[in-house]
């Protein structure tokens, strides 16, 4: 094979690994010029956001999170504008890796405080991807004067069969989170992600029976 050819076929499967991957998992943002809409919904946990990628590796947004402990002592509401960054990428033969940065600003109100104080939200997110697997590890800082509240997650999950991109394709993933401050466990969740193109929706309960439901869609 001419070495020019071997190079091409290299080049366009590491695009089509890299195309086929951005089903399993979008990230905290999308493709360069779209925009993207999430949410993650709970009895004590819900979040919602959007942003705009203006480069491949840059996107701009605003987003709104309501916190309650477990014990419904303590209720935080947060209204930020954000910045994601993606801070490296790993094409991988058959896989995907990346590396990204997410950093908050606004305003924070709640029991036990009065009136409305600055926040901020700096946190990072690693994940790992092929067509059949997906692994991802992520934190975020949630802090304000007197206020903090820290969120890890680990995340595993399976593909039962592989899809093309106009395809639905089912995953089941499972979640592990532990909220500083707000519980003093940590959150198993097992949930069922349906994947159509541009959107996904998750749909669960964690081990005491409480319902979650996320969702993303690319516009």
């Amino acid at each position: 094979m001419k070495p020019w050819r071997s190079r091409v076929r290299r080049c366009a499967g590491a695009l089509a690994c890299a195309f086929a991957c951005a089903q399993a998992d979008a990230g905290p943002m999308g493709y360069q010029g779209s925009t993207m809409a999430m949410g993650d919904f709970g009895p004590d946990w819900s979040e919602s956001w959007v942003n705009h990628a203006l480069t491949t590796r840059d996107a701009f947004g605003v987003g709104a999170t309501w916190m309650r402990s477990a014990d419904g002592s303590a209720i935080r509401r947060l209204t930020e504008a954000t910045y994601t960054r993606l801070v490296h990428r790993w094409n991988l033969p058959h896989a995907q890796a990346n590396a990204w940065f997410v950093v908050g600003a606004g305003t924070m109100t709640g029991t036990g405080f009065g009136g409305t104080r600055f926040a901020w939200t700096p946190g990072a997110q690693f994940d790992y991807e092929t067509t059949r697997v997906y692994l991802a590890a992520s934190g975020r800082l949630y802090r304000a004067g007197g206020v903090r509240h820290d969120v890890a997650a680990v995340r595993a999950g399976f593909s039962f069969h592989e899809a093309e991109y106009d395809e639905v394709q089912p995953w089941f993933v499972v979640e592990a989170r532990r909220m500083r401050g707000l519980s003093d466990g940590v959150e198993v969740t097992p949930m069922l992600r349906i994947i159509a193109a541009r959107a996904f929706v998750e749909i669960g309960a964690n081990l005491d029976g409480q319902a979650r439901l996320n969702f993303m869609y690319i516009f």
